[in-house]
């Protein structure tokens, strides 16, 4: 990892990107989503604060555990002064986080245990399929598939 002197208080993206281990590309897309932010200069080059670098960090762990960026660009915005998260932050989040963790290992497991029955059924829309129609609720409704796109509907002749 290269090593940038104490005395730079400031990185390019190219520093940023060497020493977070972010590709450049997802660091402009970070600043567009509001993720981190950067100065420019009046040659109009990115100019990142130091402490990018733990944004940068937080974004990429959050992100591991599968949290969506919009989750996590609320949480770094509700930081007083936007400051950088802090080993507290990330303790108070992952708890906050947890239960939605929790809840999406819930769905996974329940989908990984029905996928043999929805590839068993080959058409994704019986009324027994526990992926498109669980409890059979289109059966509600009215008899046949719900997800095809009616073609009466579809050319506005309904």
């Amino acid at each position: 990892m290269p090593q940038i002197s104490e005395k730079i208080h400031e990185l390019t993206v190219g520093q940023l990107s060497a020493r977070s281990g972010a590709a450049v590309s997802a660091l402009h897309f970070y600043e567009s989503k509001g993720l981190i932010s950067s100065r420019r200069t009046s040659g109009n080059q990115r100019r990142y604060s130091r402490d990018t670098l733990r944004r940068v960090a937080f974004i990429r762990a959050a992100q591991r555990v599968g949290i969506p960026l919009a989750t996590i660009r609320q949480a770094l915005a509700e930081l007083p002064e936007e400051r950088t998260p802090t080993q507290e932050d990330w303790a108070h989040l992952s708890e906050v986080w947890r239960s939605e963790l929790d809840e999406r290992i819930k769905q996974l497991n329940r989908l990984r245990d029905h996928l043999t029955d929805c590839i068993g059924c080959g058409c994704l829309s019986l009324d027994t399929c526990i992926l498109s129609n669980p409890g059979d609720v289109f059966g509600e409704h009215r008899a046949g598939s719900r997800l095809m796109v009616d073609k009466g509907r579809a050319s506005g002749s309904a």
